[in-house]
Parts: structure tokens; sequence; C-alpha cells
């Protein structure tokens, strides 16, 4: 991989405006959606947010566009060619080819080659009139219901306000449908694999507009989560994310599990457990206070959970009781995954760290 400056898009404006000082030209401002995400050698050793499995390579991304991947377990490290260097925030690959990144202003990537070359599909700057004109088209079809008209003028507000719409959470099913989900109950869904994206702010129960963090499958279930307790799950009947009881009032940063089994991981350590598919929880007692930020299962069916303060939570009882396990040295978690061969993958402020199976 070559070898370019490591610049951050701040810092390289603010060096540009300066030059421009110095020699009589002052640069234009250039928005961090038509800037490329620039390449550098340390970019595995830079801030990431998310890992994800396409196939057997593994992919991570984070701020300022930042994409790397891995064909041999981590060993070695490619960066991506990236149309954007908007902050990503989460990745989903549904087949080996296909993928999705979603991040801050708006942005949904899509890559055809497991991850080594993306480009846009959606970004903020489109949003608020997607979202204008879908509800506005529904207002004048249904003149009688007026929650048609409020979610038109929503749409009207997040056109105005440009492209700062951070996209928080993403997941397909597969190649085709998916979703991506983000602050103030923002969720769209796509049908035909991201070539054209339909609001659903009207089919969630989340009346006062909580950011959703994530989005995940358990078994053949879908949930939601988010802050000030959020907890929602897919009703196919009522075609609508409906609101599940919630056993804790502060943020969930994430859900995970297998059939039969459904966890959710928050703020300050709490972690709840479903043995029904949402509709009772009991909290466990995971014995840290830090936030947990990342999750995975392994191939053995054993629960792994990550602290903001880069401790390791393993579960070897279905979730019931975490023990946590040596890890030297500590570093905030973002996000986190096991390969094949169950050595665990995480990702966070400095970077990668691949740790070897337990």
């Amino acid at each position: 991989m070559a070898t370019l400056n490591t610049f951050t898009p701040w810092a390289l404006a603010v060096a540009l405006t300066l030059g421009g000082a110095c020699g009589g030209a002052q640069a234009a401002y250039v928005d961090v959606l038509d800037l490329p995400a620039k390449t550098s050698a340390l970019v595995v050793h830079s801030a990431l947010r998310d890992v994800a499995l396409a196939g057997e390579r593994l992919v991570a991304a984070g701020p300022r566009g930042h994409i790397v991947y891995s064909d041999n377990q981590g060993q070695d490290w490619h960066q991506a060619s990236v149309p954007v260097s908007a902050d990503l925030n989460a990745l989903a690959f549904p087949t080996a080819l296909e993928g999705w990144a979603v991040g801050n202003d708006g942005v949904i990537l899509h890559s055809r080659d497991g991850g080594a070359n993306w480009a846009v599909q959606l970004d903020g700057r489109q949003i608020g009139a997607l979202v204008a004109a879908h509800y506005q088209a529904l207002a004048k079809a249904y003149p009688e219901d007026a929650q048609w008209a409020q979610f038109a003028a929503e749409g009207q507000r997040l056109e105005q306000e440009g492209a700062d719409k951070p996209l928080l959470g993403v997941w397909f099913a597969d190649a085709r449908h998916g979703y991506a989900v983000g602050v103030f109950n923002l969720i769209l869904r796509t049908d035909d694999g991201g070539s054209t994206w339909v609001p659903m702010q009207d089919r969630t129960d989340n009346p006062q507009g909580f950011h959703l963090n994530a989005i995940r499958a358990v078994g053949d279930a879908l949930y939601l989560v988010g802050e000030q307790g959020l907890l929602l799950k897919w009703d196919a009947g009522q075609q609508r994310f409906v609101a599940l009881p919630s056993p804790y009032p502060g943020t969930w940063f994430g859900v995970f599990g297998k059939p039969g089994e459904v966890l959710a991981y928050g703020l300050r350590g709490h972690v709840a457990r479903s043995l029904d598919g949402g509709q009772s929880w009991a909290k466990v007692d995971t014995g840290v206070t830090q936030s947990i930020t990342a999750a995975s299962l392994d191939s053995h069916g054993d629960y792994w959970l990550f602290s903001q303060g880069g401790q390791v939570l393993r579960s070897r009882d279905g979730g019931l009781s975490f023990a946590v396990q040596p890890q030297v040295p500590p570093a905030p978690v973002a996000g986190a995954l096991q390969t094949g061969a169950n050595a665990t993958v995480l990702v966070g402020e400095r970077g990668v760290r691949v740790l070897p199976a337990r």
C-alpha cells in the first residue's frame, strides 16, 4: 500500500488555508461528502468504529471515510477506495461481495467487491427531500390523516438543515433488503439493494423521536435499540417496529444473541436477557460499570461483551453470567467479531487488534 500524507480533512483544510494566506490564494472549503478518503499507512492504527466479515474477509470502518480490509485474518490490511471523508459508523455484509457502510452526513455507501471499493448510494443532502416527498404524497392521498402532514413537515425541516444526519446502524437480510437507522428516529428501508430508499419514521413506536443506535436480527426476529431504554421489534403482521418493555431507562447500544436468547447491552455496564422474544427481560449482572459498546458470539455459542474501558467479558452459560477476561493492554472497543478460528477482532480508538483464540 502506498504511503501518503496522514492529514485529517480538518487539518488539511487548515494547512491549505494557511498556505493560501502565505501565497496569496486561499483554498476553497470542500465538503466531506465530496472529498475522497485520504490514504495513509497508519490507518489501521487510527480510530475505527465497526468491523464485519465479508465471507472470510475482515472489513473495518471508521472516521474520515477510512475503510480497511484483510484477507489473512488480520495479519495484513489494505485501505479501501472510498469516495467520501465522512465519519463511518457501521457495516453490513449480507454476502461475501455485497456490503454497505453508513455514517455521519447521512451517507450510505455500497460495495460490490467485498469492501475494496465503495460508491455513494445516498447522503444527507438528499435525505430531507426524500422524506418530505414520501410523506407529502401520503398527505395528498390521505388528507384526513394528520400524521402524514406532520411527517412531511419533518422532512422539510430535515431538508432545510442540510446534510448533518448521522446514520448509526445498518442491517441487510440479503443483497436486496435492508435498513439504515440513525438519529431522531431516522429509518430508511430498501428492497432493491439500495437503488431506492423509503423512509419509515411512521413505522416505529418511537413518538418522541429517540435516536436509533443499532439494528440487528436474532434468529428470525429483527430488533432496534436506542436511547432512553428504547427497544423495538419488527412485527410482520402490523408492518412496523413495535415497542418492547425495557428493564432499563438508559441508552442501549446494541442487541445480539441466538434463537431463543436475546441480549441487549448499553450504558454503564447494563445488560438484559430475554428468552421470550423480548416480551420480558431479566437484568444480567456484568460486574462492570463501563458502558458495553460491542458484542460478539463465537462458534462455541459463547457470548462476548466489550466495554468502553477495554474490558472483555465472556459468558459460557447463555448470557446468565459474565466473567472479565484478562486483557493487556486495555483499550476502548467500538466493534468486535469472532473469526472462524475464534480469534477476536477488536476495533476502537487505537485501530485494529486481533486477540488469539481462547
